[in-house]
């Protein structure tokens, strides 16, 4: 599978190797990760998808992608689905370096995944996300996401995909510019 991108980000759909790679925090040949990556959020979120990949094999293109900053080439995140499709349904997580967050790359990256989801035929994405996480929350409302409800601490979000989906302003990717690709 190639790489999904946007001009700012490229979203690499990892595999075992450099997934266990990225939970060894041991960079390889051509690896080339920001001084914060990974961080914990990454390693749970890559642990999820090497168990995945162990029970289940391969399950691009609903796996976990790297996110890659193209200004510099640094691997600055990671996003991905958690699980496969149910009925038209599936369910996304993502984190960024510390160094990487506050500039929509996040909301950027989740409205490549809708475009993929809406793609391959589903119908909905959920995601989840706890109370003290302000910047997640508004993130997923960046990208189109409208929170469904809450349990204790944690937060439900979730965007009908389709037709009239459109993600906000601010989480579209731009155009590529003249003479790039």
């Amino acid at each position: 599978m190639t790489e999904l991108r946007t001009p700012r980000l490229r979203l690499h759909p990892i595999d075992s190797a450099e997934g266990e790679r990225i939970v060894g925090r041991r960079p390889g040949a051509g690896d080339d990760w920001a001084e914060d990556f990974p961080f914990d959020g990454d390693i749970l979120g890559v642990r999820g998808f090497l168990a995945a990949t162990a029970a289940y094999g391969d399950r691009r293109p609903f796996g976990h992608y790297r996110i890659t900053r193209v200004a510099d080439g640094k691997a600055i995140g990671g996003i991905g689905f958690k699980g496969q499709p149910d009925n038209g349904r599936i369910e996304v997580g993502y984190g960024l370096a510390p160094s990487a967050r506050g500039n929509g790359y996040a909301a950027e990256a989740l409205a490549v995944l809708l475009s993929l989801a809406t793609d391959h035929g589903l119908s909905c994405v959920v995601a989840e996300t706890t109370d003290d996480n302000v910047a997640s929350r508004r993130t997923l409302e960046r990208a189109g996401f409208r929170h469904v409800g809450s349990n204790d601490d944690l937060h439900r979000y979730e965007v009908t995909l389709g037709a009239p989906w459109q993600p906000t302003q601010a989480a579209q990717p731009r155009p590529p510019a003249a003479g790039g690709s």
